[in-house]
């Protein structure tokens, strides 16, 4: 407390008695915006913490979501799975019916042409 009674008296000597309220004013008024400033720091805060927390939760529920749809489509397919076809199969059968497909010219047809036919007459 000492220290501070030191402190005013010098400013008190060095900026005289018209200017030192008016320095105090600007002071307090600096510090309670800087509090301010620190509390809507510590709000913000707090909001990305719980942004973060319902982010973390939605990522759960998706990814339970997807286990789930992922049992539930081996389970629909689990009986159909020795007729299933491989992908090796396929190709397989591909290449067979389109090397052994047969092998006839295509014939050159005229086209014919709107001005040779005449339309069909209504009897």
């Amino acid at each position: 407390m000492p220290e501070m009674i030191l402190i005013l008296a010098i400013a008190l000597i060095i900026l005289g008695p018209k200017k030192l309220p008016e320095i105090a004013k600007s002071l307090g008024r600096g510090i309670a915006e800087f509090k301010k400033a620190t509390q809507e720091f510590k709000e913000n805060l707090d909001v990305d913490n719980d942004l973060k927390e319902a982010r973390d939760a939605i990522q759960e529920i998706k990814g339970d979501i997807q286990e789930t749809v992922q049992e539930s489509m081996t389970e629909d397919t689990a009986p159909y799975e020795d007729e299933a076809v491989s992908e090796e199969d396929l190709e397989h059968t591909f290449d067979e019916d389109v090397t052994e497909a047969p092998k006839k010219p295509v014939e050159d047809k005229p086209r014919q042409e709107a001005d040779d036919e005449e339309p069909p007459k209504d009897v």
